[in-house]
């Protein structure tokens, strides 16, 4: 509350924006993002992963003509990076949605918009030209996510992401504590922290009530805030089965990828649906704690699938360098969800640009020192896996 705030010229990395988000927001709204279920252990194994992971330059190549561009789901980015589908943007900066948006056009880097959104999908597609995917849960009304489905295909959104590692309501112990559930109650916790924090108080809520009253999900109908058994349609859908993912390859015509895979088997079902894509996923630690990190599960999802569809990864992403780790292990790309949140709570949209900029000379600088030219050189030699540390490097007499 005391103190001048950042600057946006003082940002330089994704931690720098983590911590202006902790001095701009509300604490528990801060926790709401930053944190996970239970005890946090599938969020920090998903930093781990990246940590443990070396990796293991090669020298005297010529790399001063470098290109960072990514070829994902038949177009062309400038970066292999995307912005992950995720809940709460609305609430940390007024219409955080069209902030990201407007960020992903201007990076051209794909924005996979949550269905948990409070700005109409209309008006996300209106915000800028770029790659625009919709994120799906099959929720507890099948008609309702039906109607979405065509919905989202009727406004021209270019691929559907169905999210399947989410189907039931997860286990986040201190948002329960604090109060920040959806849908929110205003208790005396929150209104004193909300008070303590001017700059998220006036500049988001604030405008919100000038629009005529605070932000909430428009596709789906939420409970009473006073009678959370009255109303409202459950975001979470436990019957979902393949056939579910059948009946949606039927249903939508464009690109369909699915977003939760963390085992192999898992991904060659997918593959064998018809699936173009999939999203090597934990939910940012937000459902199974104890799970496996999005990183180590990577190598044999790839293993397993090939060339038969492409695959992302997202979790845990900080610096280029966890892109490059994963972009070598067999990722197409990655998407960022809390790194972007961080961004986006402190700065609005011209914060989600820098913290995307930031990510993409990082990476460049990472590709260099790696002796590499362009994304596709990048190959599993160029990692050092946990336990590998004292091996030999692997080596091919053709390689001189």
């Amino acid at each position: 509350m005391f103190g001048f705030p950042p600057s946006l010229e003082t940002m330089h990395n994704i931690a720098d924006f983590e911590a202006a988000a902790r001095r701009r927001l509300p604490r528990g709204l801060f926790d709401y993002i930053a944190r996970g279920a239970e005890d946090d252990r599938t969020l920090r194994a998903n930093r781990r992963g990246f940590e443990e992971i070396g990796l293991r330059p090669r020298i005297l190549a010529d790399v001063s003509r470098r290109r960072l561009d990514a070829r994902i789901l038949g177009r062309d980015h400038r970066l292999p990076l995307g912005i992950a589908p995720t809940g709460p943007p609305g609430f940390l900066w007024h219409k955080g949605e069209l902030a990201l948006a407007r960020a992903a056009a201007a990076l051209d880097v794909p924005l996979v918009l949550s269905c948990a959104a409070t700005v109409p999908m209309e008006r996300v597609i209106e915000a800028g030209h770029g790659a625009k995917w919709f994120q799906l849960y099959m929720s507890g009304d099948r008609a309702l996510s039906l109607r979405l489905i065509e919905k989202a295909r009727r406004t021209g959104f270019d691929a559907l992401v169905l999210t399947v590692d989410s189907i039931v309501s997860p286990n986040r112990e201190f948002a329960a504590k604090s109060g920040y559930t959806v849908p929110p109650k205003v208790t005396p916790r929150i209104a004193l922290e909300a008070i303590a924090s001017p700059r998220w108080l006036i500049g988001t809520i604030g405008r919100y009530m000038l629009d005529g009253g605070l932000p909430t999900m428009v596709d789906y109908p939420l409970p009473d805030p006073a009678d959370p058994m009255k109303g409202g349609v459950p975001l979470k859908d436990d019957s979902i089965s393949w056939e579910t993912l059948a009946e949606i390859r039927a249903l939508w015509p464009g690109k369909l990828i699915v977003k939760g895979v963390l085992d192999p088997r898992d991904a060659v079902a997918c593959a064998d649906a018809g699936a173009d894509a999939m999203i090597v996923s934990n939910h940012g630690g937000l459902v199974l704690d104890g799970g496996l990190a999005t990183i180590e599960a990577l190598p044999a999802i790839a293993a397993a699938v090939g060339p038969r569809l492409e695959i992302y990864l997202d979790g845990g992403i900080r610096r280029g360098s966890d892109v490059i780790k994963a972009l070598a292990l067999g990722a197409k790309a990655v998407f960022l969800g809390r790194a972007l949140l961080f961004a986006l709570a402190a700065f609005g949209e011209a914060g989600v640009v820098r913290a995307l900029e930031l990510l993409g000379k990082e990476i460049d600088r990472t590709l260099a020192s790696m002796g590499c030219s362009s994304l596709d050189e990048l190959d599993r030699n160029h990692v050092v896996l946990p336990g590998e540390r004292y091996a030999v490097a692997p080596f091919d007499p053709r390689d001189g």
